[in-house]
C-alpha cells in the first residue's frame, strides 16, 4: 500500500470529477494522484490511499479461501456437541448393514418382498415386546395395495401397481390417538444397487427412532405412523397406496419424509409445506443439527432437478403438509453399486437420528398438529448458518424486511444524488453509465466463457471436471474473473481517463448495491422466499459502507478500511458460498445422469461464471482502488492458458473407478428381444441384441477403445411409426437420451415370458372402440400406446379414467407388482380415424409392451456376462434382460 503524492481536496461525490479539455495528460497521472488534476503546488487537505496490487489480491484471495474453508469445515462437522444418548447410532448402523446385506432390492424380488420385509417385521416385533408394559402401544399392519395414478414427472406418465408392500407401524398412547404424524422411508432399491443411502439408512434411522419413542416412560400426546414403504423407486407407488387406501391415512395431519440424492453427509431440509409454516418452526426449534434452505425448496419445486420424492404424493393425493429431508453429498455414486453401508459415516446416522427424533417429539406434543387449519396459511423464510443456528420467519415479515432494506438503499443513493455540486443529475448519469458498463461486462464475460466451453466440447473433452472439479474453477473461473477485471481496467484507463480513482471505487460499490437491490425487489415481487439472499447481500454491505464512510473519506482505500470492509461482507458471503457449494454438489453429479442431449460444459461453465459474477460484485470497486491490475491479469491469464492446454491434451479424464472416490460412468445395458406384429397379428420382424444407453453427454467415446464393437456403426435410429421408437424404455426418458446403440445378440429366453392377449374388441354406442387386454409377466413392465393419425383415446382404466400426458402422440403406462400378483387386465376406448392415413402405419393404434427382468436368474445371460467383463473399472453398467412386443390394431 502506498500514499499518493498529490491528493484531491475532500468534497462530496457530486463535485465534477472528470477532466476538462485543458487537463492534458491527466490520465497519465491518475494512478499517482487519484486522477485529480488540481494545482500540484496546492497543499492537500488529507492523504488518500490506493491499494497496491499485491495487497489487494492477497486480501481478496485470503478472504475467499478462508470463507470457503469455513464452509467445508462446517460440512465435515456432522454432529455438534455430544449426543444426548436418546438415539443410538451404533444400533441403527447394525440395521443398515443387515438391510443392505441382501443386496439390491427391486420391487417384486425375494430380497425386497421376503428378506427385507421379514427383517423389518422381526425388529418391530422385538420393540413391541420390549415396550409392551409401557404407557404406549404399538400396532403393525402389512399392506399390499393395488392402484393407479398419473403424474407429471419426466414429461408425464401413468402408473399402475399391484400388491406392492407397505409396513405401517402405529405408535400411540394406550388410550388411542385421534391425530397422527407420519414418518416415511423406503427400503426398495433400483436394480444393481444395494441402496444404503437411498434409502436403507433412513429405514435404519426410523427403526431406532421408533425404539426410542416406544421406550419413553411417559405417554406421547399424539400418535405416529412409521411407514416403511417397499415401492418408492417404482416412481412413488407404495406411498400412493398408503395415503389413498390405508384406514390410518385419514388421521395423518403431517409427515416427515426421509430421502437421498447422494450418499452420506448431512441431511438437508429442502422442501416443506405446502404453506403450514408451523412445520418449519418446529424443525427450527427442535432440530439439534439444523441444515435447511428455502432456496433449495424453490429450486427443487421449479422442476429443474430431474427427481421427485414421496413428498409429492402425500402433498398432492393426501393434501397433507410435510417436511422433506435428503442426503445430498456425493451424488456421483447415487443409484450405483458403490452406494454401500461402509460409505455412510456413523456421525451421519447420529445427526439424522438426533434431528428426526427431536422434531417428532416436538410435533407429537404440539397442539398445532391437532388442528393445523388455524396455522395453515403463509410460507416461511428459513435457512441455517453453517449448521450452527437456523433462522426462520414468516414470508410476510420477510417481505416487509426486504422492502425496508430496499428503501434504505434507494434513500442512500438518493442522498448521494442530491449532494451539492451534482447539478443536472451528474451522479445519476454516472451511476447509470457505470451500471451499463457492469451489465455489459457480465454479458461479454458469459459469452466468452461459453465460447471456451464450446471449444472444450468440440475437442471431445466434455466433462473433464467430473472427476476434477477444481479444474473447472481454474479454467472457467479464471476466464470469467480475468475478463471482468480486464473490461473494468480498460474502462478505468480509457473511459474514465480523468476521474479520481477513490471516487470511481465508491461509484462502483454503489453499482453493485443497486444491482443487488434490484434483484431483491424483483424476487420479492415474485413472492419468492429466496429473496432473503439479496437482502443479506444488500443490508450488510450497506451498513458496512456507512460505518466505514469516515475512514474511506479521510484515508481512502487504506489497509484498515479494506480489512474492515471485507469483515463486513463475511456473513452474507459465507452463506452465499454455502449456497454455491449446494448448487455444485447437486448439479455436478446430475450432469453424469442427465442424458446425451444436454451439453454439460454449457451448464457448468454458466454456473461457474454466475458464481464468479455474484461473488465478485462487491470486490468490483477494488479494481478501481488499485494502481494497476497487470500482474493480476497476467496470473489469471497464465492459469487459464495452462488449464486450457491440459484440458486440450486430455490430461483430466472424466471418470474414476477408485474405491475411495469413485466417479463412475453410467451405462444402461439391456439384452432384449424385439417382436413386431402387423395388423393381421403375424410376426412382421424379430431381432435381438444388446441395447446400450449412455446417460451422459460423452456417449460411448470413452467406451469404444475398450469395447471396439460398440461404435457409431451400431447406433440406433428412432422409428417414428413404432411406439417409443421400437425400444424397451423402462421410463419415458427417450427425450433425454436420443443417442443409443444396438449390438446384435442371440435371443433371450426368460423363464416367465410375457403373455399378452386381446380379450375383446367391441364398438360402443357412442362411436368408439373398446379394447380389453390381459397381461401376465414379470414385476416390471412398460405399456406404450400410440394412436395413429386421426385417432384419439377417449377413456381408459387407468388413473381417473381420462387419458393424460400425451408425449408427442404417445402414452406411457408404468406397471409393477409385488408377490403373487394376478393377471393384469386393462382397457381403453379409442376414437377411430375418419379416414386412413396412407403415409402412416395400418390400423388405428399401435400397442407395445416391454418386460424388464431386474433380478433372479432371468436378469443375466451369457452374452450380458461376457459384455460386462469388457467394461472398464470406471464404468457402471446397470444391466438386465428385457423384451419388446408391438401389435397393430
Amino acid at each position: 500500500m502506498e500514499s499518493d503524492t498529490t491528493v484531491r481536496r475532500i468534497k462530496p461525490y457530486g463535485t465534477r470529477s472528470y477532466a476538462t479539455p485543458d487537463d492534458e495528460g491527466s490520465s497519465r497521472h491518475q494512478c499517482g494522484d487519484n486522477g485529480y488534476n488540481g494545482d500540484p503546488k496546492r497543499k492537500p487537505d488529507v492523504s488518500l490511499y490506493l491499494l497496491r496490487e499485491g495487497v489487494a489480491t492477497s486480501l481478496v484471495c485470503v478472504f475467499v479461501l478462508a470463507l470457503w474453508g469455513l464452509v467445508h469445515l462446517s460440512l465435515r462437522q456432522l454432529v455438534i456437541g455430544k449426543p444426548s444418548g436418546d438415539f443410538n447410532a451404533v444400533r441403527a448402523r447394525v440395521h443398515l448393514e443387515q438391510i443392505t446385506s441382501v443386496g439390491p432390492r427391486p420391487v417384486g424380488s425375494h430380497e425386497n418382498e421376503v428378506l427385507t420385509v421379514g427383517y423389518l417385521l422381526e425388529q418391530i416385533e422385538k420393540i413391541r415386546v420390549e415396550t409392551a408394559a409401557g404407557p404406549n402401544q404399538l400396532t403393525t399392519d402389512v399392506q399390499r395395495p393395488t392402484g393407479t395414478f398419473s403424474i407429471d414427472f419426466l414429461g408425464g406418465f401413468t402408473s399402475f401397481y399391484d400388491r406392492v408392500t407397505n409396513i405401517a407401524v402405529r405408535l400411540e398412547p394406550k388410550g388411542g390417538a385421534k391425530h397422527l404424524m407420519l414418518a416415511n422411508c423406503h427400503f426398495d432399491t433400483v436394480a444393481n444397487s444395494p441402496g444404503a443411502s437411498d434409502d436403507a439408512v433412513s429405514c435404519a434411522v426410523m427403526l431406532e427412532v421408533l425404539h426410542s419413542l416406544a421406550n419413553q416412560s411417559t405417554p406421547i400426546h399424539h400418535g405416529v405412523v412409521f411407514l416403511f414403504n417397499g415401492a418408492e423407486e417404482n416412481i412413488l407407488q407404495a406411498s400412493h397406496g398408503f395415503i389413498t387406501q390405508h384406514p390410518w391415512a385419514k388421521q395423518v395431519r403431517a409427515f416427515i419424509n426421509l430421502e437421498a440424492a447422494g450418499v452420506g453427509g448431512k441431511e438437508v431440509v429442502f422442501q416443506t409445506g405446502p404453506e403450514n409454516p408451523w412445520l418449519v418452526e418446529a424443525y427450527v426449534q427442535a432440530a439439534k443439527h439444523p441444515f435447511a434452505s428455502v432456496v433449495g425448496q424453490e429450486v427443487f419445486q421449479s422442476g429443474i432437478i430431474p427427481s421427485d420424492t414421496d413428498f409429492r404424493i402425500y402433498r398432492d393425493f393426501g393434501n397433507i403438509p410435510g417436511i422433506d429431508l435428503a442426503f445430498i453429498e456425493n451424488g456421483f455414486i447415487y443409484h450405483t453399486k458403490y452406494d454401500t453401508a461402509d460409505r455412510i459415516l456413523t456421525d451421519s446416522i447420529q445427526r439424522a437420528g438426533d434431528n428426526i427424533l427431536a422434531v417428532l417429539k416436538y410435533l407429537l406434543t404440539s397442539e398445532r398438529l391437532a388442528d393445523s387449519s388455524e396455522y395453515r396459511h403463509g410460507n416461511m423464510v428459513f435457512f441455517d448458518l453453517l449448521g450452527f443456528v437456523a433462522v426462520a420467519y414468516p414470508a410476510r415479515v420477510g417481505t416487509i424486511l426486504n422492502y425496508i432494506v430496499a428503501t434504505a438503499t434507494f434513500l442512500y443513493l438518493a442522498k448521494k444524488a442530491s449532494l451539492p455540486g451534482n447539478g443536472g443529475g451528474r451522479y445519476v448519469r454516472d451511476l447509470a453509465y457505470a451500471t451499463g458498463v457492469t451489465v455489459l461486462c457480465w454479458l461479454v464475460t458469459l459469452l466468452l466463457v461459453l465460447i471456451v466451453a464450446l471449444l472444450v466440447t468440440l475437442m471431445g473433452r466434455s466433462m473433464f471436471w467430473y472427476n476434477h472439479f477444481y479444474a473447472s474453477i481454474c479454467l472457467y473461473g479464471t476466464a470469467a474473473a480475468g475478463k471482468m477485471i480486464l473490461i473494468h481496467t480498460l474502462a478505468k484507463n480509457l473511459y474514465y481517463g480523468g476521474v479520481r480513482l477513490v471516487e470511481l471505487g465508491d461509484l462502483y460499490f454503489d453499482v453493485s448495491l443497486l444491482l443487488w437491490c434490484c434483484s431483491l425487489v424483483w424476487l420479492t415481487q415474485q413472492g419468492l422466499c429466496s429473496a432473503y439472499v439479496p437482502m443479506l447481500m444488500v443490508a450488510f454491505p450497506l451498513v458496512t459502507k456507512l460505518l466505514l464512510a469516515r475512514e474511506f473519506k479521510h484515508r481512502g482505500a487504506s489497509l484498515k478500511y479494506s480489512v474492515l470492509y471485507l469483515l463486513g461482507l463475511a456473513l452474507p458471503y459465507v452463506h452465499f458460498m454455502f449456497l454455491i457449494w449446494v448448487v455444485f454438489e447437486i448439479f455436478t453429479p446430475i450432469m453424469g445422469r442427465s442424458g446425451t442431449e444436454i451439453p454439460p460444459e454449457v451448464v457448468l461453465a454458466t454456473l461457474v461464471t454466475l458464481a464468479t459474477i455474484f461473488l465478485s460484485s462487491f470486490f468490483l470497486h477494488f479494481v478501481y482502488l488499485v494502481r494497476s491490475t497487470k500482474w493480476i491479469l497476467s496470473g489469471l491469464g497464465s492459469v487459464f492458458i495452462i488449464l486450457f492446454l491440459l484440458v486440450s491434451c486430455g490430461v483430466f479424464f472424466p471418470f474414476s473407478g477408485s474405491p475411495d472416490s469413485p466417479r463412475p460412468k453410467r451405462v444402461f445395458l439391456q439384452h432384449t428381444t424385439r417382436t413386431f406384429h402387423n395388423l393381421e397379428g403375424q410376426v412382421e420382424s424379430r431381432d435381438s441384441g444388446l441395447w446400450i444407453n449412455s446417460f451422459d453427454f460423452t456417449g460411448i467415446q470413452h467406451i469404444t477403445p475398450y469395447i471396439p464393437e460398440i461404435n457409431d456403426s451400431v447406433r440406433t435410429h428412432c422409428r417414428e411409426d413404432r411406439p417409443f421408437c421400437g425400444y424397451p424404455w423402462f421410463l419415458p426418458v427417450k427425450f433425454l437420451s436420443k443417442k443409443n446403440w444396438y449390438l446384435p445378440a442371440p435371443e433371450v429366453s426368460p423363464s416367465s415370458p410375457v403373455e399378452f392377449s386381446l380379450v375383446s374388441q367391441e364398438e360402443t354406442r357412442w362411436g368408439t372402440v373398446k379394447m380389453t387386454f390381459n397381461v401376465k409377466g414379470p414385476s416390471h413392465m412398460s405399456l406404450y400406446l400410440m394412436p395413429h393419425r386421426g385417432a384419439s383415446l377417449s377413456t381408459w382404466s387407468f388413473g381417473d379414467g381420462t387419458p393424460q400426458f400425451d408425449l408427442s402422440g404417445e402414452y406411457f403406462i408404468f406397471y409393477s407388482h409385488g408377490l403373487d400378483a394376478p393377471t393384469w387386465t386393462f382397457w381403453f376406448e379409442i376414437q377411430p380415424p375418419r379416414e386412413p392415413d396412407p403415409s402412416g402405419p395400418e390400423g388405428m393404434i399401435s400397442v407395445a409392451i416391454s418386460s424388464h427382468y431386474f433380478f433372479g436368474d432371468d436378469q443375466r445371460t451369457a452374452q450380458l456376462e461376457e459384455m460386462l467383463h469388457k467394461f472398464p473399472t470406471w464404468a457402471f453398467p446397470s444391466f438386465w434382460v428385457s423384451t419388446y412386443d408391438m401389435y397393430r390394431y
